[in-house]
């Protein structure tokens, strides 16, 4: 996915001022606590998912150009330890999401648009998660979807772990909406996703709680987590969200307990946090009081960056906001 050159050379001048995220303790159980990817091959992980069949593996994919394939990783070691081969696809074009339902069910989400609203549908791939982990094809179905309002660019998709249901979060710089597919997704028409609320970041990821009951999004510099509510998200708080040069992806561990967070880029980190209130019951943050705010962004960032990283920081995103007045004002 294209990435506008400010925010881009913000999120590498960041990177060289941060405080270097600490080694995973050894005790940390599945490798939950962190790892870094190792397969050379993945060197644009967009989307993360905790395995329901494997304890410690990670489900991740390239963005594009790649081909069909997502990758089962071992967090214990960062190796790949199963490249699974989607059969009964197209050519995928800008995958940048990955979830995994009920039924443990493996949902991939090519719905990424660099142009922002260019094409005039995306598509979602279901296939079973593997039983035994080892390179195989795997029949998958494909589904077309479009959105009730007009086309537009999105990286995060996510399935709820009791109802099945498929959410899509456009990524809008100044906030976007979470969409609402069908109940039940077709592969034989096209699947309409609508509108249901709005979500206060530039959306790179998302996720649910293992309990369905939390909904965590992140973004570039930050990230919001909201009680499910029903689908009437409401907001709780801001995420510890690690900085990182390109943050793409984000997943809960699979008992909750655990945010992981990964990036972009060739041998690239994946940051364990402590979820807010262990991933279950919702709980009132004492920092934010859950009012909604565009300024979300900023959220996650103390006790990460040192004082030069927040003058650098402070500066690029000055570029980046007069970069944007002017486009306005032309």
């Amino acid at each position: 996915m294209r990435r506008p050159s400010a925010l881009l050379a913000g999120a590498l001048l960041v990177g060289a001022f941060a405080v270097p995220a600490a080694a995973p303790p050894a005790s940390a159980a599945d490798g939950d606590g962190g790892f870094t990817i190792k397969d050379p091959r993945i060197k644009e992980s967009s989307g993360l998912a905790a395995s329901h069949l494997h304890p410690g593996v990670y489900w991740t994919h390239n963005d594009s150009d790649d081909g069909p394939y997502i990758y089962a990783v071992d967090s214990r070691t960062g190796r790949t330890v199963a490249t699974v081969t989607l059969q009964g696809i197209g050519r995928p074009r800008d995958v940048e999401a990955i979830s995994i339902g009920p039924g443990n069910e493996i949902y991939v989400g090519d719905i990424g648009d660099n142009l922002d609203g260019t094409w005039p549908h995306v598509w979602i791939y279901k296939l079973p998660e593997p039983k035994v982990l080892k390179d195989q094809t795997v029949r998958a179905t494909q589904y077309v979807v479009k959105y009730a309002d007009g086309a537009r660019n999105a990286e995060s998709l996510v399935v709820h772990p009791k109802t099945g249901r498929v959410y899509i979060i456009d990524k809008k710089e100044d906030g976007g909406h979470l969409f609402e597919g069908p109940a039940h997704l077709s592969s034989s028409g096209t699947n309409v996703f609508k509108p249901v609320a709005p979500v206060d970041l530039w959306a790179t990821d998302a996720a649910f709680s293992p309990d369905g009951t939390r909904l965590a999004v992140r973004g570039y510099f930050g990230g919001i987590y909201y009680d499910w509510n029903g689908g009437r998200i409401k907001r709780l708080g801001r995420l510890d969200v690690p900085l990182q040069r390109q943050g793409e992806s984000v997943t809960y561990s699979a008992d909750g307990t655990k945010l992981l967070y990964g990036s972009e880029g060739a041998d690239s980190p994946v940051q364990a946090e402590d979820a807010p209130g262990g991933g279950s019951a919702p709980a009132k943050s004492p920092s934010d009081k859950g009012g909604s705010s565009a300024s979300g962004e900023s959220g996650g960032m103390s006790g990460k960056l040192t004082t030069g990283a927040v003058a650098v920081l402070a500066a690029v995103l000055l570029v980046f906001g007069l970069g944007r007045l002017r486009r306005r004002r032309s």
